[in-house]
């Protein structure tokens, strides 16, 4: 059975200084993932064969600080990348805006934020590539990857078999450092299925700026109720 955790990384520096592209993670961003990394070694719920990481500095700094609670090693992937912004990538957000406008990806989903960028097409059709090859590579093992948010939001049209042409009406708001997790399963009818386990746990940041701290290492990796008996006799899946 394939296991999917998909990790976004922490507070990137670009989102605080209000620029385009990375700069690494801020120092908020840095706890987050350390938060993160504290609660996987204390709940080992994530028990990762393989270990991919965005090669962009706020994954890779991500994927390196959680590194001990995962315990294999972090390859690296351009291609779960966020979307590439070209001539843009540096730019003070307000002078993006001023060159090339807002993108309007509703009404022109294949014309690229700024030269040498990605259009949302593009994008999306690079994220579903990506999550294809990984997910045939390593059939059958539990895969983690530490990415970003649009990847993670291209990974439920990729599921789901929704147009990749344009958003979806209905948008996500990943957090940072949250956790994705999707599922392979059989069904009866021996078909193999994808369900999504959860999406946007970031329960371990809840307790950043107080004097409480979340006891990981008493509660269990999952659910006592995790498998859930059908109410009445028949397949829902």
């Amino acid at each position: 059975m394939t296991q999917l955790y998909l990790i976004r990384h922490g507070e990137a520096m670009g989102a605080i200084k209000g620029f385009v592209g990375d700069g690494g993670l801020s120092s908020l961003g840095v706890q987050q993932a350390e938060q993160l990394r504290d609660r996987l070694l204390a709940t080992k719920e994530i028990a990762a064969d393989v270990f991919i990481a965005s090669t962009l500095p706020r994954a890779q700094q991500t994927a390196q600080i959680i590194a001990p609670a995962i315990g294999v090693p972090v390859q690296y992937d351009d291609e779960i990348q966020e979307m590439r912004p070209g001539d843009a990538d540096g730019m003070p957000v307000d002078e993006f805006r001023k060159l090339y406008g807002e993108p309007d990806f509703e009404t022109n989903p294949y014309h690229p934020v700024a030269p040498g960028g990605e259009s949302w097409g593009q994008f999306m059709l690079r994220v579903g590539t990506a999550l294809d090859r990984i997910l045939r590579t390593h059939e059958g093992k539990t895969i983690l990857l530490v990415c970003h948010g649009g990847v993670i939001d291209g990974a439920f049209l990729y599921f789901f078999k929704t147009s990749a042409w344009t958003p979806p009406e209905a948008r996500f708001y990943t957090r940072n450092t949250s956790i994705t997790h999707w599922q392979q399963y059989t069904t009866y009818q021996q078909q193999k299925r994808w369900r999504m386990i959860r999406y946007n746990d970031a329960f371990h940041l809840y307790d950043i700026g107080t004097s409480a701290r979340i006891p990981w290492g008493e509660l269990l990796p999952s659910p006592a109720s995790d498998d859930n008996r059908p109410s009445v006799p028949i397949p829902s899946e």
